[in-house]
């Protein structure tokens, strides 16, 4: 299910009494509260607040079905600190109907919550910020994707131009000891291609592109590359980028590209 789908799930989800927890947990490292993971003691005490607040309405079954809940969601955390990014999001019910969990890297502010519903307002407004998408890079020879959501990268794909034949392929990883060096021979060929017209050279891609928009549920796109490229690309294909950025990110690590795109 897209993230999209999801929300208005939760939209529509609802019980009698409350029964719905909903966390939204700031775990940046890089964050100056969160200094030898000070997000432990903020769970610890955002839940514990909720509890104090329940024991002074007296409905023991709402006391019930949060510790219950305060226990799944603890141990979910704690069983998966390796996950954590800039922040977790969680949507659990006490009837074990909604479990959904989130480790984003999109910062949010920690906040706890326990009603009939599941509050998503804060979670719908990170998924506008940074929806299904993807981070299209063209240079000589290559086109590289990043397929993304909510800041975390989820394939890194590399399409090589096949000169002999004039497809664009999807290229198998391989380890680095496996790799070659583009021979002159090709690079020759290949500039030849851009010199003709780089426009056509790129449309071969559209096709690429639209099954992976379709594949991957993207909301939107991004190129970004050397300026005559990245201008080249973006008219080759039939939709039109979110943005096009002149700036050679092909050597950039997955999160570094995510962060000059969507936080530049």
């Amino acid at each position: 299910m897209s993230l999209a789908n999801e929300i208005e799930s939760l939209k529509t989800y609802s019980c009698g009494d409350r029964c719905v927890l909903s966390v939204y947990l700031n775990t940046n490292p890089a964050d100056p509260d969160n200094l030898k993971g000070a997000w432990k003691i903020h769970l610890k005490s955002g839940l514990k607040r909720i509890r104090e607040y329940l024991e002074a309405s007296g409905d023991e079954n709402e006391i019930k079905n949060f510790d219950l809940l305060t226990k799944k969601v603890t141990e979910e955390i704690q069983e998966n600190q390796h996950e954590l990014r800039k922040s977790v999001v969680i949507f659990a019910s006490a009837d074990d109907e909604l479990w959904s969990v989130h480790y984003v890297q999109v910062h949010v502010k920690t906040s706890f919550h326990f009603e009939n519903h599941p509050v998503v307002e804060p979670f719908e407004y990170m998924y506008k910020a940074y929806p299904e998408a993807g981070i299209i890079m063209p240079s000589l020879g290559e086109v590289r994707i990043l397929d993304t959501a909510m800041g975390v990268v989820k394939s890194d794909m590399t399409y090589k131009f096949d000169p002999v034949q004039e497809v664009w392929q999807e290229e198998k990883k391989k380890n680095k000891a496996d790799q070659s060096v583009i021979g002159q021979s090709r690079i020759s060929v290949l500039e030849s291609h851009l010199k003709g017209n780089m426009n056509s050279f790129f449309k071969g891609m559209s096709m690429n592109v639209d099954q992976l928009k379709k594949k991957r549920g993207w909301r939107e796109f991004h190129v970004a590359g050397e300026a005559e490229m990245a201008n080249a690309f973006a008219e080759s294909i039939r939709d039109v980028p979110a943005s096009c950025i002149h700036k050679n990110l092909n050597n950039s690590k997955p999160q570094d590209v995510v962060h000059q795109v969507f936080e530049k």
